[in-house]
């Protein structure tokens, strides 16, 4: 999969792309301490106040000091926000995808092998979860909860509205495997349920739960930056990019650059992990590239 990966000159870039972001979230504590800039830090000499706080300088500010500019009125350093934003947005995104595919996984496999009530109780739950307007459901449950760890909240709330979709896609494969010649042979040898599940119908579902897992985070790094931008995702002063695109807003005009930069870092991951979920799909499943 991953020589298939590398020979799509779209893919491999994309996979770039996402290593270059995890490198960045991993090592924001490190670029903080080699530019000397924090997240949270003040820096009021870099603002004019006769211009209303707008950052001194061309581009927001960019200098020797602060690569991507600073923030207007104050003064607090673009990178050293950004990359402490990669790194909350994608590990909510990555804790909350492992949690709704450890969790879609579990009772969709349990729903497509074993059916009858199992498969109506479970099915039915799915139903249930996915007509629900999900994101009015998670600004009203995280709002309910004011003294929580807002990253803990979203990841339960993510992983919990996520699960019905991943569970939908295994369901309908456990069904198809249960029915297969390969169980019924193992079946006939005397294999026990657990046995069924874990070592015949659960290894073959690998790839289409690597497949979802791989869409799944694009769309919770995007649903967390949307959260953070209407003010119920992280709280202030941990650094989020939809909560930076949201306090640029108003200046935008102005400063254009306090906009774009966390916009187009937004972009660029929620483009990079959707062509490498497409480019894990057709690697697993060539027939669908065609």
């Amino acid at each position: 999969m991953l020589r298939s990966l590398l020979r799509q000159r779209s893919a491999a870039l994309a996979l770039g792309v996402v290593a270059l972001l995890v490198l960045l979230a991993v090592a924001a504590p490190l670029i903080s301490w080699a530019t000397g800039n924090s997240p949270t830090a003040f820096h009021g000499e870099a603002v004019d106040p006769a211009l209303g706080g707008l950052p001194r300088g061309a581009a927001g500010g960019i200098s020797a000091e602060h690569w991507l500019g600073v923030e207007p009125v104050n003064g607090r350093d673009v990178l050293a926000r950004v990359v402490h934003g990669a790194q909350v947005s994608l590990l909510i995104a990555v804790l909350a995808t492992a949690l709704s595919v450890l969790l879609g996984t579990a009772l969709g496999l349990l729903a497509g092998f074993f059916g009858g009530w199992a498969d109506t109780l479970i099915g039915r739950s799915m139903d249930l979860l996915m007509s629900f307007p999900s994101l009015i459901f998670m600004i009203a449950l995280i709002a309910a909860a004011p003294g929580v760890d807002r990253r803990l909240l979203l990841v339960v709330v993510l992983g919990f509205f996520g699960w019905p979709y991943v569970g939908r896609i295994v369901r309908g494969q456990a069904m198809v495997l249960a029915r297969g010649e390969f169980v019924a042979a193992a079946r006939v040898l005397g294999a026990s349920r657990r046995a069924l599940l874990l070592r015949e119908v659960l290894p073959n579902l690998t790839g289409p739960v690597l497949v979802v897992a791989t869409m799944s985070i694009p769309g919770c790094v995007a649903t967390e930056a949307g959260l953070s931008f209407l003010g119920v995702g992280v709280r202030p002063p941990t650094p989020s990019w939809g909560q930076m695109i949201a306090t640029a807003v108003p200046w935008y005009a102005t400063d254009p650059a306090y906009f774009l930069i966390p916009g187009v870092f937004l972009f660029v991951t929620v483009l990079a992990f959707n062509v490498l979920g497409d480019a894990v799909r057709d690697a697993l499943d060539p027939r669908s590239r065609r």
